[in-house]
């Protein structure tokens, strides 16, 4: 005779509710209905394993269009521990009315391996016709979110239409006093300041570094940045107007600065904008001596800069904080370029004629390039240490690129770095028939 299949349990809990105390005081009432027809189901479910828990979860007078019920909250965390494997409820709505707060449970449960069976109305999670059935009414549960935010989405366009305020970080100028935006004088003063600053400054990079020399902060207490600064002269709310997906609305708050400053702000940036982009483009097609190769000792990059004064330019090299944030961002300044870039042309021109340098160089070459002569190598250098003031500087720039890995800033002076394959590159380059005989025929020119 065979012995009988073995079953493991599953522990079943049954969650009840009512929506009002009215009768709870009685001997009989819809909460014991409840559980009594949940532990007979349970135990009707016997042969499957099925066992009650010792504890039920009860909600007496707790609306089902919220989770804000103490014995579900208690129910969700034994869940999550893992002391239940199956629920049972009288009728879907008990657990819950709302469909989106039900697609929500059913997330945990699956990720804990929960079924859900309903008692009345043939509901079993654990069964291809339960699964159905939940499925479609998460279904329904989707479409109701989805309706829910494009009705959202519709209150929020219509509002803003209307000129309304709808929430979001508040700009520097306003409060919020009834769900309306109100001035706040004190800050709209600042916002004054700063459209009137931008127009006789014309530079978002000044007004930084002014503001943070003063102790001048955001209404979050931050100091201003420059991105800070542009994000306010592109806000239309000081013109009393409200955005909303591109689109302008007159706004019912009152406006902090007028059309005139406002335009006289945006022709300026536009102008700007222009001039800056049509001067940023020259000058990065100028040859720099040591663009992306200097560095400050602890690592950041200096950028090369320049200002006009007098109809003069002057170039510096600047930390790159300063480009987007203004000098304060960064502990190191500006250097002027012109002495930075001799100290390493000396260098370089002290390298190409250096003993030690060239007989590295010849004894590298002379591996890889055996037909080649030592005079072939160590005079074309001499003759590139003597001639390098007559090179274009681009050609200047370029060989520096070519030697030099990295220069970094040092305490009194500076420190080279050499790329260990450029120099036999140089060498190649400076082999008969190449440059070096290019720069022989110079040199016999001159």
């Amino acid at each position: 005779m065979n012995a009988p299949l073995q079953v493991p349990p599953r522990r079943c809990a049954v969650y009840c509710r009512v929506s009002s105390d009215e009768r709870l005081d009685q001997s009989f009432n819809s909460i014991d209905a409840q559980k009594e027809a949940g532990h007979a189901f349970i135990k009707s479910q016997g042969h499957e394993g099925w066992i009650a828990v010792t504890d039920d979860y009860d909600d007496g007078g707790y609306s089902g269009g919220n989770m804000e019920r103490p014995a579900l909250r208690r129910l969700m965390a034994d869940i999550q521990v893992g002391k239940i494997d199956i629920i049972v409820v009288y009728k879907i709505d008990r657990l819950s009315r709302s469909l989106a707060d039900f697609a929500r449970m059913v997330d945990v449960f699956d990720r804990h391996r929960v079924s859900f069976s309903a008692v009345t109305q043939q509901i079993n999670s654990a069964t291809s016709m339960g699964r159905l059935m939940l499925n479609v009414l998460l279904s329904f549960a989707q479409f109701e979110r989805e309706v829910t935010s494009e009705r959202i989405r519709d209150k929020i366009a219509a509002s803003k239409a209307k000129g309304m305020w709808m929430g979001g970080p508040l700009p520097l100028g306003y409060d919020v006093r009834d769900r309306m935006l109100v001035v706040n004088e004190t800050e709209a003063a600042l916002v004054r300041r700063i459209f009137g600053d931008f127009v006789a400054m014309r530079s978002a990079t000044l007004m930084v570094k002014a503001y943070a020399s003063e102790g001048v902060v955001t209404k979050r207490g931050k100091s201003f940045t420059k991105q800070t600064i542009y994000k306010m002269l592109n806000n239309r709310v000081y013109l009393g107007e409200i955005v909303h997906k591109g689109q302008s609305f007159t706004g019912q708050h009152p406006a902090i600065i007028t059309p005139a400053q406002w335009d006289a702000v945006h022709a300026l940036i536009a102008t700007d904008g222009v001039e800056r982009r049509r001067e940023t483009n020259a000058r990065m097609r100028e040859p720099v001596l040591l663009r992306g190769l200097l560095f400050t000792p602890d690592g950041e990059r200096l950028v090369p800069s320049y200002t006009v004064k007098r109809d003069k330019t002057y170039r510096y090299y600047t930390p790159v904080k300063h480009r987007r944030f203004g000098s304060w961002a960064s502990q190191h300044g500006s250097l002027p370029a012109g002495p930075i870039e001799a100290l390493v042309v000396e260098q370089i021109v002290a390298a190409l004629s250096a003993p030690h340098v060239v007989q590295s160089v010849w004894d590298r070459i002379r591996e890889t390039h055996p037909e080649m002569s030592e005079a072939e190598v160590v005079l074309p250098m001499r003759r590139l240490a003597t001639m390098w003031p007559q090179l274009f500087p681009a050609e200047q720039c370029r060989l520096a690129q070519l030697l030099i890995e990295r220069v970094v800033i040092a305490d009194g002076g500076l420190e080279v770095f050499w790329r260990d394959q450029g120099w036999p590159d140089l060498a190649a380059e400076l082999a008969p028939g190449t440059i070096g005989a290019e720069l022989q025929e110079l040199e016999a020119s001159l």
